[in-house]
């Protein structure tokens, strides 16, 4: 199961109140002089009737294509590839698969969820079908017809429908898996989540907050010939022409917790703030496709902060649980209005507080889902840092990028 967390903000620790109350008297002794940033409140309003609207047009187009598929089923030699294809395969790209006015049908459902994520027109296919849970697979193999259902984002979920080839709809537990096989038809997370995070650093850059990859290297030195040498980040300078000092993940795990059997696995990202060279705050958005279940010790390896984009040597990090129903530019133009607000008063200021207020209330039902938090992560940490809601770790080490 994918790992469900608590929505609710609340007190995260007695550590992380004052780093919170900081950010809070930092945050309102600068928001006078932020007269050209997007207005904080307008950002989260358009946000929040976003998240509304999109898991409305998301739901939809899915339960369009769910009904779809189940008719289809009708067709004996359909049927069967569709079962060949379940089989062997954890997802199945249905909409490329399909043919005729099925394939029309999943094409359409398909344009309405890319529109309403925000996404761009050159996403592709983003409806899947897989098997609802392993114990199904053994009906399937036998010959037992399938139900198609569509997926869906609420975790306190207490039923699913599932629809027949004649198209009759039927109501299963969402807590207990059916011993009938059920088809979900559900969105690539990993796709929809690489292209939302570039839709991401688009907005942010274009509302005057940078944002870039983990793997981004800083080529250029205007922004560093700007700081004079002595306020520099050590090491700044040598990673400019020899390479970049990094933060690593060498493992991370996240706590355990129930969920919907029709969920599928979880899409994680990681929102990583701080002050960038040029004394703006900066967000680059880290995309984790490799955790999909709680309760699991992953060891990625994966680059998380590159130092060489900042000018203190603290950075936060804020991971996320993308549900399947966010509008990334929304949501992108919802965070940078408030961060905009917040200017270098000469040390580091916390953000994690920050870009959690710029996510409105009305979010914290199912999607996005706020997971955990780290706060003043260095450049020189190492080891297992645990987060400051208690949900779960990530094991980190300095790593120097070696330019060729």
């Amino acid at each position: 199961m994918r790992p469900r967390h608590t929505r609710r903000r609340g007190t995260l620790t007695a550590t992380a109140a004052t780093l919170v109350a900081l950010c809070a008297a930092q945050t309102l002794s600068v928001a006078s002089a932020a007269t050209a940033a997007p207005t904080p409140d307008r950002a989260a309003a358009t946000a929040a009737h976003s998240r509304t609207a999109t898991q409305a047009a998301v739901t939809s187009a899915q339960e369009r294509a769910a009904k779809a598929v189940a008719r289809s089923l009708g067709d004996a030699a359909w049927n069967k590839s569709l079962r060949a294809a379940a089989l062997k395969s954890a997802e199945v790209p249905v909409t490329e698969r399909a043919t005729g006015s099925l394939k029309a049908q999943l094409a359409a459902a398909d344009q309405d969820i890319v529109k309403a994520k925000g996404l761009s027109a050159k996403t592709g296919s983003l409806l899947r079908l897989r098997l609802g849970d392993a114990s199904m697979r053994a009906a399937l193999e036998a010959g037992t017809a399938p139900w198609v259902a569509a997926a869906v984002s609420d975790d306190d979920l207490t039923t699913v429908t599932a629809y027949d080839s004649q198209g009759v709809a039927h109501q299963l537990s969402a807590d207990k898996a059916p011993t009938r096989p059920v088809y979900v038809i559900d969105v690539d997370g990993d796709k929809a989540l690489a292209a939302g995070l570039d839709v991401m650093r688009e907005e942010f850059n274009k509302a005057g907050v940078p944002s870039a990859g983990p793997g981004a290297v800083n080529t250029t030195s205007q922004s560093q010939a700007q700081i004079p040498a002595a306020k520099q980040p050590a090491g700044a300078a040598a990673a400019a022409t020899a390479g970049y000092w990094s933060t690593k993940i060498t493992a991370v795990h996240l706590n355990n917790d129930e969920e919907p059997w029709i969920k599928g696995g979880a899409e994680i990202y990681s929102l990583v703030s701080g002050f960038g060279l040029d004394g703006k705050v900066r967000v680059d958005p880290v995309t984790m496709p490799y955790i999909k279940d709680d309760g699991v010790v992953y060891r990625p390896n994966q680059l998380l902060v590159n130092w060489s984009s900042y000018k203190y040597n603290l950075a936060d990090v804020v991971m996320m649980e993308e549900d399947g129903s966010t509008n990334y530019r929304d949501l992108a133009k919802a965070v940078a209005g408030i961060l905009l607000t917040i200017t270098d008063q000469g040390a580091y200021i916390p953000l994690v507080n920050a870009i959690l207020d710029a996510i409105p209330d009305s979010w914290w039902t199912d999607d996005p889902d706020y997971v955990e938090s780290w706060y003043t992560l260095a450049q020189q940490s190492k080891g297992t840092l645990y987060g400051a809601r208690g949900n779960g770790y990530m094991t980190v080490e300095p790593y120097f990028v070696q330019q060729f």
